[in-house]
C-alpha cells in the first residue's frame, strides 16, 4: 500500500484541520465513532493498517492509516461488506473505494446541515 494515497477528503474534519502527525487510539476511535477494540480488531485483519507503537504498547495512528481505517468503516457500516468482502474491494482498488468513502461521508455531512436549516426555519 502506498505512503500517499489520496485519502485526505475522507479523513474526519477533527483530524483534517489538525497538524499532528500521529493520533492516539483514543482520538482516532472518536473520530470514526468506533470503539478502539474495533480498531484493534481491523488492525489484526487488514495487514495495510500500521500504527507506530511506543514502548507499552500505545498505538499511534498516521493520517494515512486513518483514511484506509475510514476507507474500511464505509464498506463494512454503510455498504454492508463482510470482512472479507472489505478486503477484496479493497484489494482490487482502494482508491476508487476511498472516493466513494469520501463522496459519501460529503453528502452526509451537507444533509446534516441542511437538517440544521431546515430547524432554524421552522
Amino acid at each position: 500500500m502506498e505512503e500517499n494515497l489520496p485519502i485526505s477528503d475522507s479523513l474526519p474534519e477533527s483530524i483534517a484541520e489538525q497538524e499532528k502527525l500521529w493520533f492516539s487510539i483514543g482520538e482516532t476511535a472518536e473520530a470514526l465513532d468506533l470503539p478502539a477494540s474495533t480498531l484493534r480488531f481491523w488492525e489484526k485483519e487488514f495487514d495495510m493498517i500500521k500504527p507506530r507503537k511506543n514502548k507499552k504498547g500505545d498505538r499511534f495512528y498516521s493520517k494515512n492509516d486513518i483514511g484506509i481505517l475510514r476507507t474500511i468503516q464505509y464498506l463494512t457500516k454503510v455498504k454492508g461488506y463482510t470482512l472479507q468482502g472489505a478486503k477484496t474491494a479493497i484489494k482490487n482498488d482502494f482508491v476508487k473505494e476511498a472516493e466513494a468513502a469520501s463522496i459519501v461521508d460529503t453528502l452526509t455531512k451537507i444533509k446534516e446541515k441542511l437538517l440544521e436549516v431546515k430547524a432554524l426555519l421552522k
